[in-house]
């Protein structure tokens, strides 16, 4: 999907973001232009992302990415559209969750992520050089998510997907929920999967993801005052972003055996799902790992 428009506009406001604190951990690079090298960014992005699921030393991946990123980038201004705060207080949200529920569950303390805005093209620090159109993105080598924001004007014309701010705050929260499989070597699980599910194998994580997504709306509903119609944008966009939707929309018809993030209605499913139970335990989060279940049947 290429990104045609860049301006960024906010969608319906309902979530009241008046009592969450920010992050100091986002970077706005938005307004920095440079020439991407003609394939080896977008090369170099998959090496790293796939290295950093199937279980590859990152500095490896790292340093084959480093050989392949593009050109330089030219510092500019960042627009001033209010979009950098509402980052700052989304990731400062999921990080108020996670801190919480990573010892709660796992024992161990929780790692926070930072967060890069960008236009246009973006080097991630250890995936490459990457374009808006692969859009956002988590970098498991530099443990950074990315987002291009124009990307949601493109989610709503093209996908039938929502740009309302919660719906926004939900992709945020599922790139966030890579980072959270990246800390707890989900990630690494896929590769002996893939050697029997082929593409299918990724739908596990992104499932997951999606319910890591729920999981943290139910914990942060409060703080957020999320309402039901919140919920109904983030439904929207989490079905518009299936492998059937998308595939039908793009050439006419759907092949389940190419399917890598999920269904429409598995993602709206595991999202709900995860809202509706907040349960971040090892329990319901190696469900999405089981073997005698089959990705599309999950």
């Amino acid at each position: 999907m290429q990104l045609a428009d860049n301006c960024f506009t906010f969608g319906d406001r309902n979530m009241d973001l008046s009592n969450q604190e920010a992050s100091g951990d986002v970077e706005d690079r938005r307004g920095n232009k440079g020439k991407l090298a003609a394939g080896g960014g977008v090369v170099a992005l998959v090496i790293a992302l796939v290295a950093g699921y199937f279980g590859i030393d990152p500095r490896v991946a790292q340093q084959v990415a480093g050989n392949l990123g593009g050109g330089q980038q030219q510092k500019g201004e960042p627009p001033a559209d209010g979009y950098l705060k509402f980052s700052k207080q989304i990731l400062q949200s999921t990080n108020e969750v996670w801190d919480k529920q990573f010892p709660q569950n796992f024992g161990q303390k929780y790692k926070q992520p930072q967060m890069v805005l960008f236009s246009e093209q973006v080097d991630s620090g250890g995936c490459g050089v990457a374009p808006s159109s692969v859009g956002p993105f988590y970098c498991p080598a530099s443990n950074k998510v990315f987002l291009d924001p124009t990307f949601f004007n493109q989610l709503e014309k093209d996908l039938g997907g929502s740009k309302a701010e919660f719906s926004q705050a939900y992709v945020i929260g599922h790139e966030v929920g890579h980072h959270v499989q990246n800390l707890l070597g989900y990630n690494r699980r896929v590769e002996d999967f893939k050697k029997r599910e082929g593409e299918n194998s990724g739908i596990r994580l992104e499932l997951q993801a999606d319910y890591l997504a729920g999981v943290w709306a139910h914990h942060a509903k409060n703080k957020i005052r999320i309402d039901g119609r919140d919920i109904g944008e983030a439904m929207k966009t989490a079905q518009s972003i299936g492998d059937d939707r998308i595939q039908k929309k793009s050439r006419g018809w759907a092949s389940p055996e190419s399917f890598n993030h999920g269904t429409a209605e598995q993602r709206l499913k595991y999202f709900q799902k995860g809202f509706e139970t907040g349960d971040a335990s090892k329990r319901a989060l190696d469900y999405f790992f089981d073997p005698g279940i089959a990705p599309l049947k999950l």
